[in-house]
């Protein structure tokens, strides 16, 4: 029976600082594992680098047998929709923010995100005690994500609150009654999404050199975002652009502060950098987990999966797993041929990967010479009670 709880004792709070040992059970278990809520849960590298590139696996939670009522009912953004209209979606969002159509704009924000990081990191110059959360890992990307969109400083803080909310409705788990916490996400999502979109018209025809600008003003009527699609992905934008980001540079903190000879390396190789990003992607991943469901009965691994049910893919696991990487429960600063699930793979590869690694590098960069003389207060940090976007709630350090 253990290994059919797997999902509820990973989702389980208790387990959030450490679930790697459930990780480990999950692969032994594996490759799929039936849980007692009628998921299956796989968690082997190969399985699921097959089942992210298989076009049978539906990324569309209306594909499962039973979808909830909230999602039957309402609109989703391209990380939940399927070829063709994923692909439509998903082109016309990114012609504004990277390659080929606007190939300079993130490399561009360098810059801007270096100043923004310099500040806070300034602020910080006299603590004797901060909060890597509060105080640096949270704002960092938050801003960043404000003035890639146009946003007014002044509103910045809306998003907190939004945010917070749509991502709990969005977490895995087994299921459990969700309707107040699905609900409760539907209004921050059109609050959200009205703010949006209101922003938006205020720059029709007159552009102010945003995303929003550059989405609402699209000369081309085929290459436009209906008023729905924009309230949807630009939400996504803002969803992915930071919450993920928060997690990635907060979790390489206290890797590095748990590690001190990885730390000290760092600190005399600071070109080590961009390896240590990956290395961080691969060890503590900001995304441990996502669902696929079958559009057709099919087979892994000897085991059939029927059309309609809930495959969770734990690609925290698969990044650990030791059948695809050389001792992968250590933190290895110079590792070789990464090809973590970091940032997913196939078709739904996180857009944002480049800004969020250009966040994570700069960060962690600004924070290292600080770093050196911390000391954790508390080791675990508390966590936050997503698992799927797993990540410390706060991370108060001494200096």
């Amino acid at each position: 029976m253990a290994s059919e709880t797997l999902l509820a004792r990973i989702s389980d709070y208790a387990n959030r600082p450490n679930p790697y040992p459930l990780y480990a059970e999950l692969r032994e278990a594996g490759p799929v594992v039936r849980q007692a809520d009628g998921s299956h849960l796989i968690g082997t590298y190969h399985e699921i680098a097959a089942l992210l590139h298989d076009p049978r696996m539906s990324a569309d939670p209306r594909s499962r047998s039973t979808p909830s009522p909230s999602e039957e009912a309402g609109r989703l953004p391209f990380l939940r929709l399927d070829d063709p209209e994923h692909h439509r979606q998903r082109t016309l969002t990114m012609r504004p923010f990277g390659p080929p159509h606007s190939p300079g704009r993130i490399d561009a924000m360098r810059g801007e995100i270096a100043h923004i990081t310099g500040e806070l990191i300034e602020a910080l110059r006299d603590r004797r005690q901060i909060d890597v959360v509060d105080d640096f890992a949270y704002p960092l990307p938050i801003t960043v994500i404000c003035r890639l969109m146009g946003v007014p400083r002044e509103d910045e803080s809306l998003f907190q609150g939004w945010t917070e909310v749509i991502v709990a409705a969005a977490d895995i788990g087994p299921e459990d009654d969700s309707t107040e916490r699905d609900k409760a996400g539907l209004q921050a999502r059109q609050e959200m999404g009205r703010y949006l979109v209101n922003l938006a018209e205020q720059r029709r025809d007159r552009p102010t050199g945003d995303m929003l600008s550059d989405l609402i003003n699209e000369p081309d009527p085929a290459l436009r975002l209906t008023v729905e699609e924009l309230a949807d992905n630009t939400i996504l934008l803002f969803i992915a652009g930071h919450e993920t980001t928060v997690n990635l540079i907060t979790n390489g903190a206290l890797t590095l502060l748990r590690r001190p000879d990885q730390l000290d390396r760092l600190r005399r190789e600071p070109d080590l950098l961009p390896r240590a990003v990956e290395e961080l992607l691969r060890y503590e991943p900001p995304v441990h987990m996502r669902e696929r469901i079958p559009l057709a009965d099919i087979d892994i691994a000897g085991t059939t999966i029927a059309k309609g049910s809930s495959v969770i893919l734990a690609l925290a696991s698969g990044s650990r797993d030791p059948k695809r990487f050389h001792e992968p429960d250590r933190f290895d600063l110079t590792r070789p041929d990464n090809e973590h699930f970091g940032f997913g793979s196939g078709i739904h590869l996180c857009y944002g990967a480049p800004l969020a690694r250009i966040e994570a590098e700069t960060a962690l960069r600004a924070l290292l010479p600080h770093l050196g003389t911390a000391h954790l207060v508390q080791d675990p940090p508390p966590y936050r009670q997503n698992a799927m976007l797993r990540g410390p709630r706060h991370l108060p350090l001494e200096l």
